[in-house]
């Protein structure tokens, strides 16, 4: 992408952002009603959609694909990250009014975090193709950690914030550690995930903000889908495995291995990860609302 479609694109998607966390600033000490919640969560995630179309238009179909198979993946790993923030800040008991503001402040976090990722990512992919076998390798452990673990049912506080509880760290301070704790650990996962769809940073950086955008009021829909999506981690589970297994075929082949004996290694179409993914994800979703059909949100 040009110089001038990115300083662009960087300045309106920076003043949107902007504008949200001055409004959650100013709204800190207020409890965010539901519309307001359902009412900005649909309107960026109708923004991604139509910038996503719109690629189509100026750019070209390939990275309009891409786009929506990152920001697809992308903001099911946030939204699986904001499950996490749910179980943090009740398991501090952190008061309604002061939600807001962490998560003001642990959004902003993860925006930096995954910008320093993504930046040290793009140096190293261009520099070493192996660097694929250690991203598909991580991306599969992370899956079967996932399946491992139990399906969020609590959050057990660590080392680090038991030690600043004792020496007598306000709720506020140690919901903002656990929360930025948690954003490194969702980092290291999002970013080798998108790279395994895309190598383009535009794409990758637009992905990860559109994904990001949004989160503060989605979050306070998400109390009684945690009831319902059951089946959300396993569905982030087989993505992650599926993009890891990618991958490593694509780090076999930037190494010259097109074969294993006789046969002959395949090579993933974007538009067939895209359709995996939205596969998934659709898959799941209906399968954990059957399941869930009687159970009453909270």
């Amino acid at each position: 992408m040009s110089t001038q479609v990115w300083q662009i694109t960087l300045a309106v998607l920076l003043l949107v952002l902007a504008f949200d966390f001055a409004m959650a600033f100013r709204q800190r000490n207020v409890e965010t009603s539901l519309s307001t919640a359902v009412s900005w969560t649909l309107f960026y995630v109708a923004a991604a959609v139509v910038f996503g179309i719109s690629l189509g238009q100026w750019a070209d179909t390939q990275s309009q694909n891409e786009f929506f198979a990152g920001w697809l993946t992308e903001y099911s790993l946030s939204f699986d990250n904001l499950f996490v923030f749910v179980l943090i800040l009740a398991r501090l008991k952190v008061a309604k009014e002061k939600e807001q503001l962490i998560l003001l402040i642990g959004i902003a976090m993860a925006l930096v975090m995954r910008g320093g990722f993504i930046a040290l990512g793009s140096v190293i992919v261009s520099k070493f193709a192996w660097v694929f076998f250690f991203f598909g390798a991580f991306l599969i452990y992370t899956a079967y950690s996932l399946i491992k673990e139990s399906e969020h049912e609590e959050w057990k506080e660590g080392k680090v914030i038991t030690y600043m509880r004792s020496k007598g760290a306000s709720t506020f301070t140690l919901a903002l550690v656990a929360i930025a704790m948690t954003d490194v650990l969702f980092a290291f996962d999002s970013i080798p995930a998108i790279f395994g769809l895309t190598k383009e940073p535009y794409i990758i950086v637009t992905a990860n903000i559109f994904a990001l955008m949004g989160l503060r009021q989605l979050y306070f829909l998400i109390g009684g889908l945690m009831n319902k999506l059951i089946y959300l981690t396993q569905g982030l589970s087989f993505i992650l495995a599926f993009i890891g297994v990618k991958l490593f075929l694509e780090a076999m082949h930037s190494q010259g291995w097109h074969n294993v004996g006789p046969l002959e290694l395949p090579h993933i179409s974007l538009i067939f990860s895209l359709g995996m993914i939205i596969g998934t994800l659709a898959l799941t979703s209906i399968l954990s609302l059957y399941k869930t059909r009687d159970i009453k949100s909270k």
